[in-house]
Parts: structure tokens; C-alpha cells; sequence
């Protein structure tokens, strides 16, 4: 087994490491080397992202494959395992990066910060009975998914590469091991606030919430309440994260408090999936039997998380309890007020609509229901709707359906931008693609059993221009059978 190590002379990847979380109290991370691997090889590398990172792509791609496996660190990183608590399915556990070392925050030359993680880096002291390493297929899966989610709009998490091991990991059956090189804003979560309250220490927790505001919030400091502004900044990132979510279909499937990021980023993508025929309660979680993170139980399930945050934050609101109480619940019920109108103004858009009228919500929901009714696929339907031009089906033979088309088109024609003006506005949110669940499991399938890794690259390459014009008859565009839903089964991918 090789050994960690620093090249004498080592190639300048670009990274430059300014790692201020290592300023918090070290109850909040354990420092953790990367456990090195047999033979590292890069298998996807994100040229794009690597240049907005600053980064030396050429020499990372070709010259990288021992440092994003963790068999030798860049110059700077100083790796460390977080701690972290969190609420799984309604239940609190104790928690950390049990299968994930941080390498650093990396600079940008226009002073980003993102952190650099490494997820299949091997064990470290929250590991409890895992080995710390990941499978290739779920690595890949969060490669594709998170790339999609950037080019449909919605902050989430970066994937820079995916790196394999060379050697198995050990599941139900032996899988190829994988590295994933993460890119994130942070990796603060709510159960990283549920962890500073456990621990019961007051000076624990406002050194979080200060470093909190500072690297995401820091306007907060200006407020006569700053721990309240925090809240308040939170709520506000999580109500226009969900909505983004719902416009696109998409179903995160383990939306515990510990996969919340702070900052508003869509982060850990297990056992995620896009709806196909529209229906609000959809999941294909294997682990979510009860529905409890079903896609349109996901914005009443982000409001429970967050009230899960504003209690940590109470002792740090007002020393008077009941009256942080009380401010606390004047913030979380403000949710549904920044979540109703974040969704309303995705939908104004996605149906072509410039202004605003009081029926437009029943306009859309309307709409909704309909395709609920008709079993109808959520995003062709609205791509249908940005020419006007529906393919013979169930929902455009329903009476009902072609009802509300008229009422559409003649709330259309009470704005002063023209019909060609809604359809631009409707191609360009839209998208003609999404990662079609069935299409993603081929892909992840062909590379994982057959090493072949050329319907995935091609799937990548078509989930990231979702909003390009194509063909109606593009197979990326294309929905799965009915049965294909009802027996689809997403699973966390440890």
C-alpha cells in the first residue's frame, strides 16, 4: 500500500489553501489524513469548473490522479474530518464525515472560497463501523446530478472529479472503489449548529454562528440581532432552494438536517431522483417508506429542518428564552410567505407570464392538478407549452385540460410582451432535458459493470446544456414506461 507523501518538487495545481475553519474550537473537526489507494485514475475531470477555480486544468487532469484519491496532498491542505449531528428521519444522532476528509478552502483569484473535499478517502474518527470508502456508481451519480443541477439554475454542491481506487468496496456484492473530489461553498450544515447545542457549551455555539455570518452571512453583523438576521438570511436561502427544486421536479430523498447546507446549496445527492408523470407524492427513496421527503412534502419538510436550527440558535437570540421564542417563531412562519413567493415567480415564468394578476397561483396549480389527473410528465409538459404545440395525449384530449388552455392563452393576452416574448421567457426555464432517472441508471450501470464509461459522458454532456433547443424526438427527452415509476428504486449509495 503506498504511503502519504509530498513530492520534493511538486507540481503547482493552482490550489492555494486559506483553511479558516481550523480557527474554530477543535470540537468541531478531527485532522485526518486521506488513507491512500492502490492505483488512483481519473475517470471524469470537470475542465470547466478547474478554470473557474483557477486552476492548472491541464496539469491537474493529467498529473492529478494521486492527489484527488488522497494518496499525496496539495501544497497548503490540511486535512480534517467534521463533526456534525443531525435529525435522520425525525430521529437525532451524533454524526460527522464518516467517508469524507476536507482538504482545505481553496482561494479563487478573485477570493472565493470553496471547500475541497475528498468523499471515499477512507476512514476517520466518525466513521463507526464503515469502511469510509465509496462505490464508483453512487460517486458518478452525484457527478452527473450535481453538474445538471448547476446547469438548470439550482446552487448545489460541484463536482470537480471522480477518481477510481483500484480497488473494491464491499456492499451487497464487490463494487469498484471511487473517489469524489467535492467543490463547496462550505460544508456548514444545520447539523453542524445541532452539534455545537448538543455539546451544551455556549461559547461553542457562537463561535459557529460568528464564523457562520462571517464567511456566508456577514451582513448579519449589522443588525441589532445578529444570531436573528442569521436565521432569517437561512430561512431565506431554504425557501428560494426548494422552490428552484419544485420547478425543475426534482426529489433531493434525504433531506435529514444534517444534508442542509446553510449557505442554500443542494449537497449530498444519495438517493435523488427527478419526477417523470407528475404526482406530488412521489418517491423512490428505498429507505423512505413513509413518504416523509416525497417531492411535495419537500418544502414543509425544509421549514421543519429550519426550526431545528432556530431552536439551537435560541440561547444566542435573547438571553430571555421565551421572548427568542418568540422571535424565532416570527421568522419560521415568514417560510411559507418567501417560499409561496419564490415559487409563484418561477411559475409566472415557466407559463410566460411578465406580470402579475391574483388568479395567477390558481392558474398554476390548476395546471398542476390536471397533469396530476392525467398522469402527465411534469417537464414535457411545460416544454409543450413553450410552442403550443401538444402531442396527442391524455391531457390534451382531457376537456378540462384544453379549459385552462384557453384561460392561458387569454391571460397571455392581458400583457403588453408579445407571444413570442412569453415563449423566449418560457425556453429559458424551461429545460427541453432533465437527467431522466432511467437514463441514469443505464449510464451508471454500463460504467460500473462494463467499464464503459460512454453513455455516461454522453448523458453528461446532454444534462449540461438542459435549455439548448432539440429535437422532439431526442432520445435524452424521452419519459420511461409507467412501470418503469413503479418499480423505480433509489437507493444512499454508502
Amino acid at each position: 500500500m503506498p504511503s502519504m507523501a509530498n513530492p520534493a518538487t511538486p507540481t503547482d495545481f493552482g490550489f492555494h489553501f486559506a483553511n479558516s475553519y481550523l480557527q474554530l474550537p477543535a470540537a468541531f473537526y478531527q485532522k485526518q489524513a486521506p488513507s491512500p489507494v492502490k492505483h488512483p485514475t481519473i475517470v471524469v475531470f470537470n475542465q470547466a469548473l478547474a478554470k473557474e477555480l483557477g486552476l492548472n486544468a491541464a496539469a491537474l487532469k493529467n498529473q492529478g490522479a494521486a492527489y484527488l484519491a488522497g494518496n499525496a496532498l496539495f501544497a497548503g491542505a490540511e486535512p480534517i474530518a467534521q463533526a456534525y449531528a443531525g435529525h435522520q428521519f425525525g430521529h437525532f444522532t451524533r454524526l460527522g464525515d464518516g467517508r469524507a476528509i476536507l482538504l482545505g478552502e481553496h482561494l479563487t483569484p478573485n477570493q472565493q472560497r470553496f471547500d475541497i473535499q475528498l468523499k471515499g478517502a477512507g476512514r476517520t474518527a466518525y466513521s463507526r463501523s464503515g469502511d469510509g470508502r465509496a462505490a464508483l456508481g453512487p460517486m458518478l451519480r452525484e457527478y452527473l446530478i450535481s453538474t445538471a443541477m448547476h446547469a438548470l439554475g439550482v446552487p448545489s454542491t460541484l463536482s470537480l472529479a471522480v477518481t477510481t481506487s483500484g480497488e473494491p468496496v464491499y456492499r451487497d456484492v464487490a463494487y469498484p472503489g471511487a473517489i469524489l473530489t467535492r467543490v463547496a461553498a462550505s460544508h456548514l450544515r444545520v447539523g453542524t449548529f445541532q452539534f455545537a447545542a448538543a455539546e451544551q457549551n455556549p461559547p461553542l455555539l457562537k463561535a459557529l454562528a460568528d464564523y457562520g455570518i462571517a464567511r456566508h452571512f456577514p451582513d448579519s453583523h449589522l443588525h441589532a440581532q445578529p444570531y436573528l438576521a442569521l436565521l432569517d438570511a437561512v430561512i431565506n436561502r431554504q425557501a428560494q432552494l426548494i422552490a428552484k427544486w419544485m420547478h425543475i421536479g426534482f426529489i433531493h430523498g434525504v433531506m435529514n438536517t444534517d444534508n442542509m447546507s446553510i449557505c442554500g446549496e443542494t449537497i449530498d445527492y444519495g438517493p435523488c431522483a427527478f419526477i417523470n408523470r407528475y404526482h406530488r407524492d412521489a418517491v423512490f427513496s428505498s429507505i423512505d417508506e413513509d413518504g416523509r421527503y416525497a417531492y411535495g412534502n419537500q418544502p414543509p419538510m425544509a421549514l421543519w429542518n429550519l426550526t431545528r436550527l432556530a431552536e439551537t440558535l435560541l440561547p444566542l437570540i435573547d438571553a430571555n428564552q421565551e421572548h427568542a421564542i418568540e422571535l424565532a417563531r416570527a421568522s419560521l412562519e415568514n417560510f411559507n410567505n418567501l417560499y409561496g413567493h419564490y415559487w409563484l415567480s418561477g411559475m409566472r415564468k415557466k407559463l410566460g407570464l411578465f406580470n402579475d394578476e391574483i388568479d395567477d397561483q390558481t392558474l398554476a396549480v390548476q395546471l398542476l392538478q390536471l397533469m396530476q389527473n392525467q398522469q402527465a410528465d411534469y417537464t414535457q409538459t411545460f416544454l409543450s407549452l413553450t410552442s403550443d404545440a401538444f402531442k396527442p395525449s391524455a391531457l390534451y384530449q382531457d376537456v378540462d385540460f384544453q379549459y385552462w388552455l384557453s384561460l392561458w392563452r387569454a391571460r397571455l393576452s392581458r400583457q403588453a410582451q408579445s407571444w413570442e416574448d412569453s415563449m423566449q421567457l418560457m425556453q429559458s426555464v424551461n429545460p427541453t432535458l432533465i437527467p431522466r432517472n432511467h437514463l441514469v441508471e443505464d449510464a451508471l450501470h454500463a460504467a460500473v459493470y462494463a467499464k464503459d464509461l460512454s453513455a455516461f459522458n454522453a448523458l453528461l454532456a446532454a444534462v449540461s446544456q438542459p435549455y439548448t433547443a432539440a429535437n422532439a424526438l431526442d432520445p435524452y427527452q424521452k419519459a420511461p414506461s409507467a412501470s418503469f415509476d413503479q418499480s423505480y428504486k433509489t437507493y444512499c449509495g454508502t
